[in-house]
């Protein structure tokens, strides 16, 4: 008989998670999941694995629409509906990386990742290959950064800037007028100011920033969100040119200073 952590593990694998997400989604610490996957190291070396209790299996069976009987050895299949297709959009991305004390790392999504993050968005090889790293300030939910590509969105962002993404929940909680990182099916990695109409319409409206009139605003339906990012940070390499007022500012000082320095002479 397949022994129960080894069933856990087959979840957690069919659904593309890792221990961290997986937890995460059903309330429990990532240690917790460790502890019965892999167990807990021993003073002899061992590893003792820990036995889940009732609350922790009942949640796994209501969040993944697990069939009990997988999990106590009288079924073969996973999930009560083996044809009913596992949503893509959730409370957190399907795929999490952690640092060697359990904190969530920002992983970082550069231009050339980007075709492959399509397909490997929900792969734990995949995201684990990709650069991640700790910000200590980025700790209130997760983080992803995305590297911006080309000028649709000049005005506020450069192509090559980095812009630091906080993973959006619903799809509802997405407010009129901000900057998101949506991924698509069919759009893939777009960074655009988002209108909100997923409850009256079931659809996003993407605008760009850049009003030079090679970047029209389009719409997106709710179901070909893959994820959504809100944008609450970014870094740029461009430095903005001073305006016209400084110049002023700078070029009174200097006269100033000028004067100040004739006076003194002639005193």
């Amino acid at each position: 008989m397949v022994a129960i952590d080894e069933k856990i593990k087959a979840v957690i694998d069919a659904l593309e998670l890792n221990n961290h997400s997986f937890a995460k989604k059903i309330g429990v610490t990532s240690t917790t999941i460790d502890s019965i996957i892999t167990g807990r190291l021993q003073s002899d070396g061992s590893r003792k694995r820990t036995k889940p209790g009732y609350d922790l299996l009942e949640s796994i069976i209501k969040e993944f629409n697990v069939d009990p009987e997988y999990l106590f050895g009288k079924s073969n299949s996973i999930f009560k509906n083996q044809n009913t297709e596992i949503q893509t959009y959730g409370g957190i991305p399907q795929v999490i990386a952690v640092n060697q004390e359990g904190e969530e790392n920002v992983v970082y999504v550069p231009i050339k990742a980007r075709a492959g993050y399509l397909d490997g968005y929900g792969d734990t090889e995949f995201i684990e290959k990709l650069p991640s790293f700790n910000m200590p300030h980025l700790t209130n939910g997760t983080y992803r950064c995305f590297e911006v590509q080309g000028n649709s969105m000049v005005r506020t962002f450069f192509d090559g800037d980095l812009v630091f993404g906080k993973y959006v929940e619903e799809l509802n909680d997405i407010k009129d007028g901000r900057v998101y990182v949506i991924v698509s099916k069919n759009d893939g990695i777009v960074l655009k100011r988002v209108i909100n109409r997923i409850k009256e319409r079931g659809k996003l409206i993407l605008k760009s920033d850049n009003k030079d009139g090679n970047y029209p605003t389009f719409t997106i339906n709710s179901e070909e969100i893959i994820e959504a990012w809100y944008v609450t940070m970014y870094a740029s390499k461009q430095m903005p040119e001073p305006v016209d007022v400084y110049d002023r500012l700078h070029d009174l000082e200097s006269k100033i200073v000028i004067l100040e320095e004739e006076l003194r002479r002639n005193s």
